[in-house]
């Protein structure tokens, strides 16, 4: 059945918002677990190691599973892989609110793991192929729609916990989940994704992922390495925890801004300029909150935040262009890296500082990022290549 223009917009803005709710969701069970450790820890008695394996079972089931969750779960349409996905998630938290003890804890993590393995690379796919050649910006909406978990989810568990025994509040994150994946049914396409065949420029196009893989992971890295050090920042500066609770909020909040805004900088400067402007000012802005006070330092955190996640989105929105055809595998292989990078750096920096200063674990960040502006250099024969390539419109027909 053939759709005018305005039905196939809406279409659109359905997948969209179907992907970005599945988002957000799964984004925010990600970081609600981190509200839920130090009830953990009290409950079973676990040391710091323990609780870093404890939340490795989900993490780590949760990164590894991307590329296997993609090939197997390829033929179901995108309605039945991020409804399954949903409900496995909610499921996994489901059993952790039963009274089944620490093994019961530890089987639901890895449940819900396995649940968001498949999220990221059929969000995205479905995304891409939605959007075809004008994909970029709203992979960053999608990417976006995570910080948007990230903030609403752990703030309602930090809300109801001391209220309320956790096992509860893990029982109404899990109903939050069941309540969004009926909501998904009219959203989302219910028939498989058409996988477009590689390009003959696979050699060429593997060479360029390769690169932008490497670049995704290492924005991470320097993320993730900063993060590790600005609680310990703030109070060398005479802050108090709230006054960390607040730079984290603003570095947060800038980088929520960073993720809506940067996939646009990306389509007037290019992948290969935005990705050396934000990684440039990222290194000075982390240099800069080594040499300020409290007060200017907090000024700087929104700014910082803007150029420190906002790179991500315009990385998500240059998979597609470099994917050879086979989308959904090439975001599994991203996030998968990122994912990784994102749990390995904090122990490098950290071991970093732990053998010479916290500022030197500092500048090591900071020189992370200015290590992506020679690299990003690489890239530009690949883009240059792809772009002369077709994108490729929607390759997900319409049940009429």
């Amino acid at each position: 059945m053939t759709m005018n223009p305005r039905q196939w917009w809406t279409e659109k803005k359905k997948s969209l918002t179907g992907a970005c709710l599945a988002h957000a969701v799964h984004d925010g069970y990600t970081d609600a677990l981190y509200v839920f450790l130090p009830v953990w820890q009290a409950q079973f008695g676990l040391s710091y190691a323990m609780l870093a394996v404890i939340r490795a079972l989900y993490s780590g089931t949760m990164g590894g599973l991307q590329i296997p969750a993609d090939r197997a779960l390829r033929g179901l349409s995108p309605r039945a892989a991020l409804i399954l996905s949903t409900v496995l998630a909610a499921t996994g938290l489901l059993i952790m609110a039963l009274p089944l003890g620490l093994p019961g804890l530890c089987v639901g993590l890895v449940v819900a793991g396995i649940g968001s393995s498949i999220q990221h690379p059929c969000g995205s796919m479905l995304v891409t192929v939605s959007y075809g050649a004008a994909s970029r910006h709203p992979l960053g909406i999608y990417n976006f729609s995570g910080d948007l978990g990230k903030a609403a989810l752990p703030a309602l568990v930090a809300v109801l916990l001391p209220f309320f025994g956790w096992q509860p509040v893990l029982g109404l994150m899990a109903a939050i989940g069941l309540v969004l994946s009926a909501a998904l049914l009219p959203l989302l396409p219910a028939v498989p994704i058409t996988r477009a065949a590689k390009t003959k420029a696979a050699g060429r196009g593997r060479g360029g992922f390769g690169i932008l893989t490497a670049i995704g992971a290492l924005d991470t890295a320097t993320r993730m390495g900063y993060l590790l050090f600005l609680p310990f920042l703030i109070h060398g500066q005479g802050g108090d925890s709230a006054t960390v609770g607040l730079a984290l909020a603003l570095l947060f909040i800038g980088g929520a801004l960073g993720k809506a805004t940067c996939s646009l900088l990306g389509e007037r400067l290019g992948v290969v300029g935005c990705v050396m402007a934000t990684e440039a000012a990222t290194a000075l802005l982390i240099a800069a909150t080594l040499l300020t006070s409290l007060t200017p330092t907090l000024i700087l955190l929104p700014l910082l935040g803007i150029v420190l996640n906002g790179t991500s989105s315009v990385l998500y929105g240059t998979v597609p262009e470099l994917s050879n055809g086979d989308t959904g595998r090439a975001f599994a292989v991203f996030y998968t890296s990122v994912i990784g990078s994102g749990g390995l750096a904090p122990i490098l920096y950290g071991a970093i500082a732990d053998h010479s200063s916290q500022t030197t674990g500092v500048l090591a960040s900071a020189a992370t990022a200015a290590l992506i502006v020679p690299l990003v250099l690489m890239l530009r024969p690949h883009l240059n290549a792809s772009a002369a390539e077709p994108q490729g419109g929607s390759g997900l027909p319409r049940s009429a």
